[in-house]
């Protein structure tokens, strides 16, 4: 009888530990043929596989239960690798790899980013498509929190910055 009871309480600590909420990526262009169907924003991750900082990004903000679960409830989360090689094409164009001295970078990307191509970078877009935000380097949970309930709930629409930050509560810890 202790051996199930001991079971039952090591599953009750293990269970939540797996069950927690993952942010369900896509493509660009899965995200932008989405958005046409069930029309939603779109965060771009923008990352490179060197970056340390955008490592820590997924560790430490993408994975938190609070924003993945927004960001797939809101918006079509995207990773975008700035220095991939193969062509993305959207509505009509194609993108590019570009090669430059050791690392090249991707066309998508240096759009995305408005030419400041830093890492991590998270670009917010509406439901049309249209750029809302970049957002330049690591920001840890609950401050991101904060950034994706802004867009995410409109309030960047009809709110200052700096009167949302006042009365939004996060529930991240």
């Amino acid at each position: 009888m202790k051996r199930i009871t001991i079971l039952f309480i090591v599953l009750g600590f293990a269970i939540p530990a797996f069950s927690q909420a993952t942010v369900k990526w896509y493509t660009i262009e899965e995200a932008f043929e989405l958005t046409k169907k069930e029309p939603r924003k779109i965060m771009v991750d923008v990352y490179t596989d060197w970056c340390g900082w955008c490592k820590v990004m997924d560790k430490k903000t993408f994975s938190n239960e609070v924003i993945a679960e927004y960001l797939n409830k809101n918006f079509y989360p995207v990773k975008f690798n700035a220095e991939q090689k193969a062509d993305v094409s959207l509505n009509g164009k194609i993108y590019k790899y570009v090669a430059s001295g050791t690392r090249g970078y991707h066309q998508l990307a240096y759009q995305l980013l408005n030419g400041q191509l830093g890492y991590p970078s998270v670009v917010f877009l509406d439901e049309k498509t249209n750029m809302i935000q970049p957002l330049q380097g690591y920001v840890e949970a609950k401050p991101f929190d904060v950034i994706v309930k802004f867009i995410g709930g409109n309030a960047y629409k009809t709110t200052k910055w700096e009167d949302f930050q006042l009365v939004y509560v996060s529930p991240v810890q």
